[in-house]
């Protein structure tokens, strides 16, 4: 088979590619861009829909391999390859995925389980490390409330490991939408929190479904949910350490939501 090279920056996937890097444009084209072999085998087997995967003129795999995975496969240049490539040292290869977006009662039916609530956390790093988590401790779903991060930003992506290919993800939503829809439900609220809660192994986290609510790195969680709560809890710490990493926090208290 035989693919067509891009070398014009007036070319249609290039303008997309480019419009891409930009959260704007991700919101609004809800599509996205992964890099790499790995996420993109991912991807395949996760049955993500794929657009377009692109590969830089030099790339030296297998491109028959990923041929039949997306609606087409083209070539770039290695300058336009370079001018949308998120890594330092890229495979040459990366792919155009849809987002699968969720209204909130097909979340909801389709979420099974704990939830995840993300609270305005802003750390691409941490937003896609708690994704892949939630998976691995059998979590149904996430929920990021209005004012978190991108979790389809480059970093994310790449953090979350293929989770964001699986994961249901309701976007966006008011704290007191969440906090009613989570309740309604059925699902009790935790929060992590100083005052008035109790160490996270005491807690009863283990009883019955939850929604387990990670706050912004900096502040916390938000006033709104603390009072909305019906669980808080706290994470024990010695020596001088006055706080955990928001993944690490929400990594314990996960596994300890999901032990029997």
């Amino acid at each position: 088979m035989e693919m067509k090279t891009i070398y014009s920056t007036d070319n249609r996937i290039y303008k997309l590619c480019k419009e891409l890097t930009v959260k704007k444009y991700r919101d609004r084209l809800a599509k996205y861009i992964i890099e790499g072999e790995n996420l993109i085998e991912e991807a395949v087997k996760s049955g993500a829909a794929m657009e377009y995967i692109i590969m830089r003129e030099d790339y030296e795999g297998d491109a028959l391999c990923f041929a039949d995975a997306a609606e087409e496969t083209v070539y770039f240049s290695r300058q336009l390859f370079s001018q949308i490539a998120q890594t330092e040292t890229s495979q040459g290869i990366m792919a155009v995925v849809s987002k699968s977006e969720f209204a909130a009662d097909d979340f909801y039916n389709t979420a099974k389980g704990n939830l995840l609530v993300l609270d305005r956390l802003q750390d691409p790093g941490n937003i896609g490390t708690m994704l892949r988590t939630a998976e691995a401790a059998g979590y149904g779903g996430v929920v990021t409330i209005k004012g978190t991060g991108d979790i389809y930003s480059p970093k994310a992506v790449r953090a979350a490991a293929g989770s964001v290919f699986r994961m249901p993800v309701l976007q966006g939503e008011e704290t007191s939408t969440a906090a009613g829809r989570i309740k309604e439900s059925g699902r009790r609220i935790a929060v992590t929190a100083m005052d008035g809660s109790c160490a996270y192994y005491d807690a009863g986290l283990s009883g019955g479904a939850a929604a387990l609510v990670i706050g912004n790195e900096g502040n916390g969680v938000s006033d709104e949910f603390l009072a909305l709560s019906d669980i808080r809890v706290n994470i024990p710490m010695r020596g001088y350490v006055e706080s955990l990493n928001a993944a690490a926090a929400a990594a314990i208290l996960m596994y300890e939501n999901m032990r029997k």
